[in-house]
């Protein structure tokens, strides 16, 4: 997963960025589930997902969708 610039973010319809929410909390609920398990080779992951997501949520919070 990689890091997402607010400038990308700020260029989605409010469709977009919900579909992109769901798909980064469902990675996170997958990553958590592994990392309990077995452990998960890259955890800063985590944070960059979380981060997204708050990003994503800015972005449509400033379009007021």
């Amino acid at each position: 997963m990689q890091k997402l610039d607010y400038k990308e973010v700020s260029g989605l319809s409010g469709k977009e960025i919900d579909a992109k929410v769901a798909e980064m909390r469902r990675a996170i609920f997958d990553m958590n589930m592994s990392k309990a398990t077995s452990g998960i080779e890259k955890p800063h992951q985590l944070k960059v997902a979380k981060k997204n997501i708050a990003k994503l949520l800015t972005a449509k919070n400033a379009k007021g969708e």
